[in-house]
């Protein structure tokens, strides 16, 4: 997702705030946990925090067919292009600066929140500070605003929240959670905070651990594994064989982005009540490289790649290789869609029409190449 250093910490703006204004809504009506507003909320009000990045604008085209167009406000901190803004409400929203996020929430009468805003794993671990200021201390003010005005709150997590220590294959719910990462640590600071919130204070909070997730609507924004996505832009357009920056064998989960949205969209409409825990792992399907090559190849067979593994490698070493998501599938009957055959299929399609190139068909010699 696409974000800056812009704004004010939540250290400098939330305190003194949090000492003048009760929790609860402006209307003075209980909108929390188990209250008869969150649970019959036909047309909730809904912000999408970071929504110009892969997932933000794919969920708010799902949420506006279903909730309609103008109660989802898409927000970030660049100025959106105009295919945006003519799908809906837009607006500036710097997860910095809590009393920005303050004023959208009351004069939009925001109900759901999606904090999409984060600087993604490779991305942090060049910028530290960075990251700890939008992935933290942005959290710090999410959480606290969803505490004041009872939103419910959803966060993703990450395939990243796990570490060497984890066990790998597969890799439950609950197990040792050790991230080599700033991006790790700072979702496993928010799965945490946000257990906490919801037991302390009552905040709706809900977390899903997300794998790697394959969209071919926009470009890779920085993840360890958006090697996945771009090998097929490649492929399409490139002559020169594909270099991938993770070993052929590395297996990591992955997701393709349809029944990613729909688990979000899912796991935020079950009941509080039914849910036993806040953070669950989702699973689509796991695959390496190589096995991802083998079937490019059944559209593209002269495509070549080289391994040259880099610092991602690292990253993808600590992580899990297969999700365990059977708590997902009992408790609110969690059921991915798309297999590796699919998936493939599907993002051709996606791609080639995103590049304005004809159509592929299984078998086809080349494309662009």
């Amino acid at each position: 997702m696409t974000t800056l250093k812009l704004g004010r910490c939540f250290s400098r703006t939330a305190p003194s705030l949090a000492r003048c204004i009760t929790t609860g809504s402006t209307t003075g009506q209980d909108y929390g946990v188990g209250s008869s507003r969150s649970l019959q909320l036909d047309n909730p009000r809904i912000m999408i925090t970071g929504s110009l990045g892969q997932l933000g604008q794919g969920l708010a085209k799902v949420l506006r067919n279903k909730y309609g167009r103008d109660n989802v406000i898409m927000s970030d901190i660049v100025k959106a292009p105009k295919h945006i803004h003519d799908m809906g409400p837009y607006l500036f929203a710097d997860i910095l600066d809590f009393k920005n996020l303050q004023e959208i929430i009351v004069n939009e009468g925001v109900d759901w929140m999606f904090h999409f805003s984060a600087l993604l794993s490779a991305i942090g671990e060049h910028d530290v500070p960075l990251a700890i200021k939008v992935n933290i201390q942005g959290l710090h003010n999410v959480m606290e605003l969803a505490k004041m005005y009872s939103l419910k709150l959803f966060i993703p997590s990450t395939i990243g929240a796990f570490g060497p220590e984890s066990p790998k294959n597969p890799t439950p719910d609950f197990t040792i959670q050790r991230p080599k990462t700033i991006y790790g640590v700072a979702k496993v600071h928010a799965e945490l905070l946000g257990e906490y919130y919801y037991h302390r204070f009552g905040v709706d909070f809900r977390s899903l651990r997300l794998p790697g997730v394959i969209s071919g609507d926009t470009v890779p924004g920085g993840g360890t594994t958006d090697y996945a996505c771009s090998i097929f832009d490649h492929a399409l357009t490139q002559p020169d064989p594909f270099q991938c920056y993770l070993r052929p064998d590395t297996r990591l989960p992955m997701i393709y982005i349809d029944d990613c949205l729909r688990a979000i969209v899912e796991m935020m409409e079950v009941p509080a009540a039914d849910l036993r825990m806040r953070t669950y792992n989702i699973a689509g399907l796991s695959f390496t490289p190589q096995e991802l090559t083998e079937e490019v190849k059944r559209y593209i067979p002269n495509l070549e790649v080289s391994y040259r593994p880099d610092g991602r490698q690292e990253i993808a070493d600590s992580w899990p290789q297969v999700f365990d998501d059977t708590n997902a599938r009992n408790d609110w009957g969690w059921a991915h869609r798309y297999d590796l055959d699919k998936l493939v299929d599907i993002m051709f399609q996606v791609v080639t029409q995103r590049l304005g190139i004809r159509p592929m068909h299984k078998g086809s010699a080349s494309a662009g190449r």
